[in-house]
């Protein structure tokens, strides 16, 4: 079963986390958010959640989250999603538009991907990852993913007890193999088909559901951002419905760097909107 963080009541407010987070990422959002029922699951693998011998695909991910959303029956949803919490969300939308009210996002896949959408050092480390042996070394043995992730994936690298509660979780190679999963299913190029087919199919949704407000928050000043200027006019010209926020400089793991900011725009939104 997944584990996961909930504090508050009214309407549901879903928080998913990217690769290699958990609910630790939303630890200082989710107190500045205001109203609401707030959640914020552990994906399978990640965090306090089970390590099943799965082979943590995107469709494993999916299934595992439409588990705990029928378990804990929640309808009438916001999701608010990063990295692949963004990706899921979307998918998770698709596939149950009239469960969903609203849908916040940052830093995540809306589309999929060509080499040249990504910074250059995005692309060498990608590169590096799909690469078999390197990969394993890179993410298994070295467990350098996650160590980097918060210390160069964020303006100001995170304290030391925080790295060591985003480390916790992956105390061995083994342990590990969720993290360089998600890590190479980055839709490049057409590949993964399968997971680039999921990606088209919400993107079809993004671009007709006029009757679900979507936000996206867009950051600057780091070669680690997913989402840059190129990829916010993407956005703005293909997802209806949808309003910008500027939240000022970050990494891709904005939560580290602008967590009030990120709350604030949230919050805002959902007041705009009456999704709350």
């Amino acid at each position: 079963m997944v584990h996961h963080e909930e504090t508050g009541t009214g309407t549901p407010i879903v928080f998913l986390h990217g690769n290699p987070g958990s609910s630790h990422s939303w630890r200082h959002v989710l107190p500045h958010v205001g109203g609401g029922r707030l959640l914020a699951p552990d994906l399978i693998g990640m965090g306090r959640s089970p390590k099943p011998d799965i082979a943590y695909t995107f469709a494993d991910h999916a299934h595992h989250l439409d588990a705990w959303f029928a378990t804990l029956g929640l309808d009438g949803v916001v999701l608010v999603g990063h990295d692949w919490g963004g990706a899921l969300a979307f998918d998770w939308a698709n596939r149950h538009p009239g469960r969903v009210r609203g849908l916040a996002f940052f830093e995540t896949i809306v589309k999929p991907m060509e080499w040249d959408d990504l910074t250059p050092q995005a692309a060498e480390r990608s590169r590096k990852i799909r690469t078999p042996g390197a990969g394993e070394d890179m993410v298994l043995a070295q467990d350098l993913f996650i160590r980097q992730a918060y210390t160069g994936g964020v303006r100001t690298p995170v304290a030391g007890d925080d790295l060591a509660a985003y480390l916790a979780p992956f105390p061995t190679p083994a342990s590990r193999r969720p993290v360089l999963a998600w890590a190479r299913q980055l839709p490049l190029s057409g590949e993964p088909a399968e997971l680039v087919a999921r990606v088209e199919a919400y993107d079809k949704w993004l671009a007709t559901s006029e009757s679900t407000p979507k936000l996206l928050m867009t950051f600057e000043g780091s070669p680690t951002l997913l989402i840059g200027e190129k990829m916010t006019r993407w956005c703005a010209d293909h997802i209806a419905a949808l309003d910008v926020v500027a939240c000022g400089e970050a990494g891709h793991h904005a939560q580290e760097d602008r967590p009030k900011e990120i709350a604030a725009a949230i919050a805002a939104w959902l007041d705009r909107h009456g999704l709350r």
